[in-house]
């Protein structure tokens, strides 16, 4: 697919979805430790060598932690970057839902993000529940607008990385196209209040 539609960006995301029964059909999370940083490396190492070109890692949505963990997930991104070399993903919607539901505060998430290797962002919509203790649960859905918090942290992201191609994803319930537009509208006008010079595009999908 690479070789054919020659993307400008491809792009996959920090989890696992096979096991030795077969796939599951989800993107599970990864325990952060130096047994899964050199699997993680290793893998992208293949996936960069045999497309001959630079993939982009996403930081995932969050609903648990593992208690083995030996690094935050901020440092773990950025050692896998160093040491493969390859581009991020910067999700906000990601950041914004980890950090809910694992009680990090989101902004000191960005800023110590290893933001000098972003190469695009992803804004969405999710869903607010609560867990067994009542406290909020957001669910990654993207099926409604983006909200203000998330909104501030993508100003936020653009101060501190420079404009970036930035995709609104909508997969289910979709809207009319012109809730769409806005959107996408919203994101370019923020790109152009918080970064002087020429926009890059800001598309909804």
């Amino acid at each position: 697919m690479i070789q054919r539609y020659r993307p400008g960006l491809f792009s996959e995301h920090l989890a696992w979805s096979s096991h030795d029964v077969g796939f599951l059909n989800d993107l599970l999370p990864v325990p952060y430790t130096a047994e899964t940083l050199k699997r993680v490396v290793e893998h992208i190492d293949q996936v960069q060598t045999a497309l001959g070109g630079q993939m982009l890692l996403e930081n995932p949505s969050a609903y648990i932690a593992f208690a083995e963990s030996t690094y935050a997930e901020t440092d773990f991104i950025a050692e896998v970057a160093r040491r493969t070399g390859c581009g991020l993903l910067l999700d906000v919607n990601n950041v914004f839902v980890a950090s809910t539901n694992q009680q990090w505060d989101p902004v000191a998430y960005i800023q110590g993000y290893p933001l000098a290797h972003v190469r695009e962002i992803h804004l969405a919509g999710n869903a607010r529940e609560v867990d067994e203790t009542a406290r909020p649960l957001l669910i990654d859905t993207h099926d409604r607008p983006v909200e203000a918090a998330m909104w501030d942290l993508f100003a936020l992201a653009v101060r501190l990385i420079g404009p970036v191609p930035t995709l609104i994803e909508w997969d289910t319930q979709v809207p009319a196209w012109s809730t769409l537009a806005r959107e996408a509208e919203r994101a370019e006008t923020i790109m152009y209040a918080n970064q002087s010079g020429i926009r890059p595009h800001a598309v909804a999908c």
